[in-house]
């Protein structure tokens, strides 16, 4: 049983991923483009912000809700990453990483959905 957020290993790889952004907006041609860097940066954050909120809400139903959102972000973060490449901002390496890392969150977000879905309990508050 997870007792705490920075447990749960989508909330690791969201902090990895987040990294990751960090170091690719601080170099090259993205410092032409701040208001891009932003909006990854703020992609980025916004899965394990979510992550963690949800989970604090001590509710499944809640938890659910917050999960549904990390994802979304997940994928908004996957856009702006091809985005990046295909105005020349990364490179193929980077790109394959940042791009194989996103979906293996996703899939991961996905995955404990599935699971919150599937248990009987409603939540910490509830007992």
């Amino acid at each position: 049983m997870v007792s705490d957020f920075e447990e749960l290993s989508i909330f690791q790889q969201s902090r990895e991923l987040a990294k990751q952004v960090y170091m690719i907006t601080r170099e090259g041609k993205f410092k032409y483009d701040s208001r891009f860097v932003q909006q990854m940066r703020a992609a980025s954050g916004s899965i394990s912000d979510n992550i963690a909120e949800g989970f604090e809400r001590q509710g499944n139903k809640e938890f659910l809700q917050f999960l549904f959102i990390a994802k979304g972000s997940c994928g908004e973060l996957r856009s702006q990453i091809i985005r990046a490449y295909d105005v020349g901002f990364i490179n193929k390496e980077i790109f394959n990483k940042m791009y194989s890392d996103c979906r293996k969150l996703g899939a991961g977000i996905l995955s404990l959905i599935k699971s919150v879905k599937s248990f009987e309990s409603k939540g910490s508050k509830y007992m």
